[in-house]
C-alpha cells in the first residue's frame, strides 16, 4: 500500500496505468472500492491516480471537522505531490462537488470533469426544501432502498479498512452529517466560469433532485447532462458497466485537448 503525505497526514493512494492522467475522487464515507469499477474500466488507456481523504478507506480520521475546502486543498497538494499539471477528474457524490470547485477556482488543473451526483448546496437533496433540516443520512438510505437493518455496503468497508477500527464510523458519520447540511454553498450563476468541458451524471431516483443536477448542467456553459435510469444515489455501483462506459466515451472526445 501506498501513502502520501497530505496535508499533515498520510493518505492513502494509488496509481495505475499508462495514458492521460484522470484523477478520480471518492464520495462521502467512500473508499475507492465505491469507484473500483471505474477506475479499473480506465485503466487500460488513462494513467488513473486516485487517494482517500481523511477518514475515509484506509486514510486516518483527523480532529477537525470536514470541509469542501479542505478537500480541494488536499486535492491540489496531492496533484503537486504527483507532479501534475491539468488532469481528467472524475469525482463521486463529495468528490464530485470537489471537482467542480476545482474547476471553479483551479482552472488549470482541470482539463475536462465528470461530475457524478453533485450538488451546489444542501437543498438539492430530495425532500430537503430547507438544508438546515435535511436528515441526510436518512434520505441516503431510503433513495438506495434500504432499511435500517439492511447491510450497507460503504460501512462494511470502513470496517474492514480503517485504520481507526470499526467504532470510529459514528465519529466519521456525524462529522459528514454536520457537512452535508451546511455545505457546499455554490452559487449556479458563478458556475458560468468554467471553462473545462463537463459531464454531469446522476441517477433517475438519486438523492440528488434531477431538477438540480439539470441546474448545475444549464449553469456551465457547453455542459452534458446524463440521468442514468432505474439507479439512486449508487448508481455507480448499480450500473457500473453502464457508468464506466459513458465516462470512457466522453473522456475519449477530451483526452486530446489541454
Amino acid at each position: 500500500m501506498a501513502y502520501l503525505r497530505i496535508g499533515g497526514v498520510d493518505l492513502y493512494s494509488e496509481v495505475a496505468g499508462k495514458g492521460d492522467p484522470v484523477l478520480v475522487l471518492h464520495g462521502g464515507f467512500c473508499s475507492l472500492e465505491s469507484l473500483r469499477a471505474q477506475s479499473d474500466a480506465l485503466v487500460p488507456d488513462y494513467q488513473v491516480f486516485a487517494f482517500e481523504r481523511p477518514g475515509h478507506g484506509r486514510s486516518a480520521d483527523v480532529d477537525e471537522e470536514f470541509s469542501y475546502a479542505r478537500g480541494v486543498a488536499d486535492t491540489l497538494a496531492y496533484l503537486d505531490a504527483q507532479g501534475l499539471g491539468p488532469v481528467h477528474v472524475v469525482g463521486y457524490s463529495d468528490g464530485a462537488i470537489i471537482g467542480l470547485l476545482l474547476a471553479l477556482d483551479h482552472p488549470e488543473r482541470v482539463r475536462s470533469l465528470v461530475a457524478i451526483s453533485a450538488n451546489l448546496d444542501p437543498s438539492g437533496f430530495v425532500g430537503s426544501p430547507e438544508a438546515a433540516d435535511a436528515n441526510v443520512l436518512d434520505a441516503l438510505r431510503i433513495a438506495e432502498g434500504r432499511t435500517a437493518d439492511d447491510p450497507d455496503a460503504e460501512r462494511m468497508h470502513y470496517e474492514r479498512l480503517s485504520p481507526d477500527g470499526p467504532g470510529h464510523a459514528e465519529v466519521v458519520l456525524a462529522k459528514l452529517l454536520r457537512l452535508w447540511t451546511t455545505e457546499p454553498r455554490i452559487d449556479p450563476a458563478e458556475l458560468a466560469r468554467v471553462v473545462a468541458p463537463t459531464l454531469v451524471m446522476s441517477g433517475d431516483h438519486d438523492t440528488i433532485r434531477p431538477d438540480h443536477s439539470l441546474l448545475i448542467a444549464s449553469s456551465i456553459p457547453g455542459a452534458q447532462l446524463c440521468i442514468v435510469p432505474g439507479t439512486t444515489h449508487g448508481l455507480v455501483t448499480e450500473r457500473p458497466e453502464l457508468v464506466s462506459a459513458l465516462i470512457r466515451d466522453f473522456l475519449r472526445q477530451h483526452t486530446h485537448q489541454a
